[in-house]
């Protein structure tokens, strides 16, 4: 398979043009993304703060039975245990649709942006990492972040 590779390159005429794309650092920093983890903070910030309330909540009910060991308390206690750990699971459970859920509308946008780059500039060829090594002069990571970085701005797609 690499050698066919390495053949149909040794072929290719001298105007080939490569790229590379570091596609963590484009889901890291792309403000698509970054806008999609602010969007799901907001949206899941009051259930959280719940769950938050109800664990202090569990820790001065135990710090009470801890000093006077109480039979109804105990009970209150694992009744909130078992509440928290339900609302905990539920959380992580929808946080993550809902994460797989923005990726997903986001990645559709970058993969966009950079198709219509390696368009635009004449690039035969991008590839996305992970990839072994790629020098500096074929990474256009950071021209495609500032091309999504525009779209952001303007609101618009690629």
């Amino acid at each position: 398979m690499l050698a066919g590779i390495c053949s149909a390159f040794a072929q290719a005429p001298a105007t080939t043009k490569i790229g590379y794309v570091d596609m963590k650092r484009l889901l890291d920093n792309a403000p698509q993304i970054v806008a999609g983890r602010s969007k799901l903070e907001t949206e899941f910030a009051g259930r959280d703060a719940s769950l938050k309330a109800d664990e202090k909540h569990l820790a001065e009910l135990r710090g009470k039975v801890a000093l006077a060991p109480d039979e109804t308390r105990q009970r209150e206690i694992d009744a909130l245990e078992r509440s928290i750990k339900r609302q905990r699971e539920s959380l992580r459970n929808e946080l993550k649709t809902r994460s797989d859920q923005e990726l997903d509308n986001s990645w559709r946008e970058i993969n966009d942006a950079v198709v219509a780059f390696a368009r635009e500039q004449g690039y035969d060829l991008i590839v996305a990492s992970p990839v072994v090594y790629a020098s500096e002069r074929v990474d256009v990571t950071d021209k495609i972040l500032d091309r999504l970085r525009r779209q952001a701005a303007k609101g618009a797609k690629p």
